[in-house]
């Protein structure tokens, strides 16, 4: 596969800016152009320097597609990143209005705060967990929108792991002990999907180590006060004429969100 020259780089990355901005997002893909999952995290990187100049700043970052049947759907042999942003970040109980996404649809998962910045040459379970300030549980929200041929990677990728927006709930803080907890989805009071027996902190954490050395390769490193979504366990769920949207944890707390 071509590499993007440049001017390709900064067509597409600007035409992906302006379907963000648009609320259309993945428009160049409708055209079925091809692009190499490399390319896609350089899209991905100039659309970041655009939004910058312009003011926006990033918070941290979410990791996606942790498992083995999603990352073989995509065309990936590993997770995928995405950047967060300050003025996607949403507190617990907002109201939200569907208009201002495509195709919302929201994933149940756990977020940490760290509390230093990450040498990735020390960086092991018990160096990330002495890290960890606070732990959240997470409604992310996303657009749903792939326009291209499958695998869809690479259309992911570009569009920033189709990242929308994240509702955080309530910290919990202090050395939380190796414990059990579950995960539920709710939309309308509806228990959408659940998953049980899961394990702090090897299944919530478990993806924190390759983010920071994939990071350390483009020369990013993880900075105190950064939030780290660490992978959800489903896939996105649209919400479709839904409203209320809940997360619930036994262990780490509640989060919801109302769109209408």
């Amino acid at each position: 596969m071509i590499e993007l020259t440049k001017n390709q780089l900064n067509t597409y990355s600007r035409q992906i800016l302006d379907d963000y901005d648009s609320k259309n997002p993945s428009t160049i893909f409708k055209d079925k152009i091809t692009i190499s999952n490399e390319d896609a995290w350089r899209i991905q990187s100039t659309v970041t320097d655009l939004r910058q100049k312009r003011g926006e700043e990033v918070i941290g970052y979410k990791i996606g597609c942790v498992s083995k049947d999603t990352q073989l759907k995509m065309g990936f042999t590993k997770p995928a990143w995405g950047r967060l942003w300050k003025h996607e970040l949403y507190p617990d109980g907002v109201t939200l209005e569907k208009t201002n996404y495509s195709n919302p649809a929201m994933e149940a998962e756990f977020g940490i705060v760290l509390n230093r910045d990450l040498t990735p040459e020390l960086v092991n379970l018990d160096y990330i967990l002495a890290s960890i300030e606070t732990i959240h549980p997470i409604i992310e929200i996303h657009n749903l929108v792939f326009n291209g041929n499958p695998p869809f990677g690479a259309e992911l990728l570009a569009n920033n792991a189709i990242h929308a927006g994240v509702v955080i709930g309530k910290p919990t803080t202090g050395n939380i002990q190796s414990q059990i907890t579950d995960l539920k989805l709710i939309f309308d009071k509806e228990i959408i999907d659940t998953w049980l027996d899961k394990k702090w902190p090897n299944n919530m954490v478990s993806e924190v180590e390759w983010l920071v050395k994939e990071q350390s390769k483009i020369g990013n490193i993880l900075k105190k006060g950064d939030l780290i979504l660490t992978g959800a366990y489903g896939l996105p769920i649209p919400i479709n004429d839904k409203k209320l949207i809940e997360v619930t944890s036994s262990l780490f707390g509640n989060v919801s969100a109302t769109f209408q």
